[in-house]
């Protein structure tokens, strides 16, 4: 046998190989598949606001000047730190005024005590009386209270002055500043708005939608990044200019931006349709084919609608062209 003969038949070998493995390929690959109804969910699609469970606002608790403001909005606090600082300028005058009080009794006290003690002197010398005596007793006992008094009212004037520091009432993100140091501020007003206590999702549902939501319901939410699942945390009963108000609890919110809209999908209600696999359709010159039949299976053109995902398989309902019943080719 010559080289080029024998290179024929090694060719020739090669090829059929080829064929039977492809023919074995072609066998186990197409696998009929059997359509049957299946239960799918139709989705409605709205926008929800993320939004912090607790808005607390920081507000002034003493009258004054704002000369301190240590915020920006966007910045993460604890609670109970300084915020601001807010002077009184009356009452520092108040309190100085206070101090030269406090000193002119004790110089009162110093006085009455002293001719106290003369007088307790001359009485056991018999010079003086007892009811003079009694009177000067009186006098240091109402010198004494009044110094209580003044040292009470200077302690109030110190508390007024330390409420001049404007305290974050819990931990979390600064939302609003609405105020500039060098404002001047009445007692209560609003200094900064801080939002913490965890992020949730809050819905408008149209109104013809709300009897078929229900409370522990999974949604879908787009974040933009990633897609994430929650559950239908509260529906509350008071309709708003027609639509419906829900939260929704999700977990892993991008906390940076609140009042930031997200796309949810919501479940509206169950329909029975035909689900074929995404990998049996074929799209040829615009149309979409599917292989029927179990002995000689032959294209038909069929009408795609939604996907879906059944048990983590990407579903492909089919709207027209297919039945009930029907025995599709996977290819």
């Amino acid at each position: 046998m010559t080289i080029a003969a024998s290179r024929c038949w090694s060719a020739r070998g090669l090829l059929g190989a080829l064929a039977l493995v492809a023919s074995m390929t072609q066998t186990l690959a197409d696998t009929p598949f059997l359509v049957t109804a299946q239960q799918v969910t139709d989705w409605k699609s709205v926008y929800a606001v993320i939004q912090t469970r607790r808005e607390v606002p920081a507000r002034a608790r003493l009258g004054g000047t704002l000369d301190m403001l240590d915020i920006i909005e966007g910045q993460e606090v604890e609670a109970g730190q300084v915020l601001g600082h807010i002077v009184d300028v009356s009452l520092q005058y108040r309190l100085a005024a206070n101090a030269a009080q406090l000193e002119a009794l004790q110089s009162q006290l110093t006085n009455a005590q002293s001719e106290l003690t003369r007088g307790e002197e001359l009485l056991q010398r018999g010079v003086t009386t007892v009811q003079r005596i009694d009177a000067q007793r009186s006098a240091v006992e109402v010198l004494q209270n009044q110094i209580i008094a003044t040292q009470s009212e200077g302690r109030v004037i110190e508390q007024q002055l330390s409420e001049g520091d404007v305290l974050a009432p819990i931990e979390g993100r600064v939302l609003t500043v609405p105020v500039a140091a060098g404002a001047v501020l009445m007692p209560g007003e609003p200094v900064a708005t801080i939002g913490g206590g965890g992020l949730f999702l809050r819905l408008a549902v149209p109104e013809r939608h709300a009897p078929m939501l229900s409370e522990g319901a999974a949604i879908e939410i787009d974040t933009g990044t990633t897609a994430a699942t929650g559950h239908l945390a509260r529906i509350y009963p008071q309709i708003q200019n027609g639509r419906v108000l829900a939260d929704v609890e999700v977990e892993g919110l991008d906390d940076r931006f609140v009042n930031a809209r997200v796309l949810v999908r919501l479940p509206i209600g169950t329909r029975d349709a035909i689900l074929v696999p995404e990998a049996a359709i074929t799209h040829r010159f615009g149309l979409d084919y599917l292989s029927v039949g179990e002995d000689t299976p032959r294209e038909v053109v069929v009408q795609i609608g939604d996907r879906h995902r059944i048990d983590g398989e990407v579903m492909i309902e089919i709207l027209a062209g297919l039945t009930d019943g029907d025995t599709v080719v996977l290819p």
